[in-house]
């Protein structure tokens, strides 16, 4: 499985007197396995953008090819390609709806058609890779669970489908700080357990640095940057003049470096950023 997006441009009310350009010759790849960040302000086009990989949006023009099929020509069959390319919307909790768990997850799956053993074990699989114990919460209400365990069974209703791509728009968003990283940690292990791709929408800069392998950054439709998340928020001058953000201990360490601290910049977390400063010290 692969992503190649070519100058993908999309406009909102063509031909009307608000018509808004969304998205301009947006370019980019996506590797089998590879872990993918998209940043960018509100009103950037990261939301336009993702829905565009699943067929949920058409773009005026340019070219979305996944896995070798180019999903904006006429008479491809949207079903498999939803299939393949799982999308999980901000705030996906709001989407449950059924009367226990068991059922919310089993939603997808029943509408591809499978049958009940098929069902029930990715179902089983589902909850499990998102941290839940089948057992404990299989019959309850997904209303009366926490903020968290509600936004795991959402997600374990979307990998029960078993995509081979994972579109995450900003998962973390209003949890507490515990929960931000648990589900994080989740979206890590769902990764490695499945070997698919999964790209992230997120305003946090340090989650993007720490497990993307690519990275895009939107301004107003375009692409600002695209490459490696170091290469990315080494243009640092780049981002701040798009009103964009570099991780927090990134940013130390260049407040470090021009106070003459002899220190390397190109680090996104705070232990490695204390080895660093330790290490600096020392020297």
């Amino acid at each position: 499985m692969a992503i190649e997006v070519k100058d993908l441009t999309h406009t909102y009310s063509e031909g009307l007197p608000y018509e808004s350009r969304a998205l301009e010759s947006v370019s980019f790849e996506v590797a089998d396995g590879e872990f993918m960040g998209i940043i960018g302000h509100t009103g950037s086009g990261k939301s336009t953008l993702i829905q565009h990989l699943n067929g949920l949006l058409k773009p005026k023009s340019g070219s979305i090819i996944i896995n070798g099929t180019d999903i904006t020509k006429p008479g491809v069959p949207m079903r498999e390609i939803r299939r393949k390319v799982g999308l999980v919307f901000q705030y996906p909790e709001y989407q449950l709806f059924e009367e226990n768990v068991q059922k919310d997850v089993a939603f997808g799956p029943a509408n591809l058609g499978l049958s009940g053993e098929e069902i029930d074990a990715c179902v089983r699989e589902a909850i499990s890779l998102v941290g839940l114990d089948f057992s404990e919460v299989a019959e309850r209400s997904p209303f009366e669970l926490s903020g968290g365990q509600k936004r795991r069974v959402a997600i374990a209703g979307v990998i029960a489908m078993k995509p081979e791509v994972l579109i995450m728009d900003e998962p973390t968003a209003g949890l507490d700080p515990k929960t931000h990283k648990d589900i994080l940690r989740m979206i890590k292990e769902i990764h490695k357990a499945t070997g698919n791709i999964v790209i992230l929408v997120s305003h946090n800069m340090t989650d993007i640095a720490e497990n993307c392998d690519k990275l895009l950054a939107l301004e107003k439709g375009k692409t600002l940057l695209y490459g490696t998340p170091e290469e990315v928020f080494m243009q640092k001058d780049i981002l701040f003049q798009s009103g964009l953000d570099i991780p927090p201990a990134m940013d130390f360490m260049y407040k470090l470096s021009e106070r003459g601290l002899n220190v390397r910049k190109n680090i996104f977390n705070v232990a490695e950023a204390a080895e660093e400063i330790a290490r600096a010290l020392r020297g």
